[in-house]
């Protein structure tokens, strides 16, 4: 498979430095949070999810939004001094959170939370009128409703470190319990899924080039429309606790998550090119998504209120099989991509290039997929069906070693093929037009 599909505007794009360093500083998260999960256990839980969600998780859909929103919309980013700014604001206080809960320091959250804030938001001002001057297409409106999550996490996150820090819930009359189950809420469902769902639309079809009928596109056009009001229903009904309002949004939300599922295991069955890593991973997420989907939908039914039903049943199939593999899948994919368009685009029809998919290594990367497999597995029926405490560690220990292998084998990427070095790729600054905002 090429992967180099014909319908981008890669000149659109940012600097390879820009989504390039959001990349490799979320590898990091990645390890770290990893790592907080192996070492710490429970002990470590609250520090271990912003390391995760916040800081891989996050830090790579940042990175996403700045290369691809110019590439797929055919438009120029607003700002890429913003667009360079927001990662170190942003990295800062993602690491600073997690520190804050890992050592048991209050003081420290707010301070760390306004950084995060203000990363954040920055993104979204930056990304927010790049998307102004697009086409308002089905991933364009995914990504301006992740761009209102990001801000409303944000903000009740800040709310959340200061209560920590002082207290000031009762001040403000909000439950602490109802504005946790909101906050979780707009960041997995509001800010994390609805990116998701728009890149799958546009990266599914891209990558498998299969046909797209009549009625997946209507399917999808109606989870365009309800899934980002069913995510504020679903936030809005847990933070003034009622519980018809949650349940509303609680159907929407998981029935716009199976749609997903189901429309991306569609493209996979009728893929037509080279299978690869990006789309075995795909097909781990799909698979966990629709499981996710049809078990949650009862338990939220039943109680969409519960702050243990706050991620659905199992929540681990939804983190790490929904999310997880659908972010390692596209950064197998998107970082070499960057890398070829950099370094070997212009020399392509002049002399021999490798592909996209030659640039890593696909026994590491089948390896890494195997351990990442494996110990997700192992999680998952640790928490479904109460295994020793053994099969917890086990588990861990292939997911550092598969989250060591995957981060290491993009790494190699950068160092073999990127047309800077990594430390300058990191620290320095690639030359820009002028013109540069």
């Amino acid at each position: 498979m090429s992967g180099i599909p014909a319908d981008v505007d890669a000149d659109a794009a940012p600097p390879m430095t820009v989504p390039l360093r959001h990349f490799v500083v979320a590898l990091a998260f990645l390890v770290a949070g990893v790592t907080v999960g192996v070492v710490e256990g429970r002990a470590g839980h609250l520090a271990q999810v912003h390391l995760l969600l916040a800081g891989w998780v996050c830090l790579t859909i940042m990175g996403a939004l700045t290369q691809f929103v110019p590439v797929w919309c055919g438009i120029e980013l607003h700002s890429r001094r913003l667009a360079a700014a927001q990662l170190p604001l942003a990295a800062v206080g993602f690491a600073g959170l997690a520190a804050g809960f890992l050592t048991a320091t209050p003081a420290l959250l707010p301070v760390a939370g306004a950084f995060a804030l203000i990363g954040v938001w920055t993104l979204c001002y930056n990304i927010g009128r790049t998307l102004l001057a697009a086409e308002p297409d089905v991933t364009a409106i995914h990504f301006g409703w992740a761009l209102v999550f990001f801000a409303l996490v944000t903000a009740a996150g800040i709310v959340l470190a200061l209560d920590h820090a002082a207290g000031v819930l009762p001040i403000l009359g909000i439950g602490r319990q109802g504005l946790l189950l909101a906050h979780g809420t707009l960041a997995v469902f509001g800010a994390v899924l609805t990116t998701v769902a728009g890149a799958l639309a546009q990266l599914a079809p891209m990558f498998t080039q299969a046909d797209t009928g009549r009625v997946d596109a209507a399917v999808q056009r109606a989870e365009t429309a309800v899934y980002p009001f069913g995510v504020l229903a679903l936030a809005g009904g847990r933070l003034v606790g009622s519980p018809v309002l949650a349940r509303f949004g609680a159907v929407l939300v998981a029935a716009g998550l199976g749609v997903v599922a189901v429309l991306l295991a569609r493209q996979l069955v009728g893929a037509r090119v080279e299978w690869s890593p990006m789309l075995t991973r795909y097909s781990v997420a799909a698979l966990s998504l629709f499981l996710w989907a049809g078990l949650t939908v009862v338990a939220w039914w039943n109680d969409p209120l519960a702050y243990a039903g706050l991620l659905g049943q199992p929540s681990t199939v939804l983190l790490v099989g929904g999310v997880g593999f659908v972010v390692l899948g596209t950064l197998y994919h998107v970082v070499p991509f960057i890398v070829w368009v950099h370094r070997y685009s212009d020399r392509l029809g002049f002399e021999d290039v490798p592909m996209v998919d030659d640039l890593y290594d696909h026994r590491i990367a089948a390896i890494d997929g195997v351990a990442l497999t494996v110990a997700y597995g192992l999680l998952v029926s640790n928490q479904w069906l109460e295994t020793p405490d053994g099969t917890a560690l086990v588990a861990g220990a292939l997911a550092f070693l598969g989250t060591v292998l995957f981060a290491g084998n993009l790494v190699a990427v950068l160092v073999e093929h990127s047309p800077q070095s990594l430390p300058t790729l990191l620290t320095g600054r690639e030359r820009t037009p002028a013109e540069d905002s």
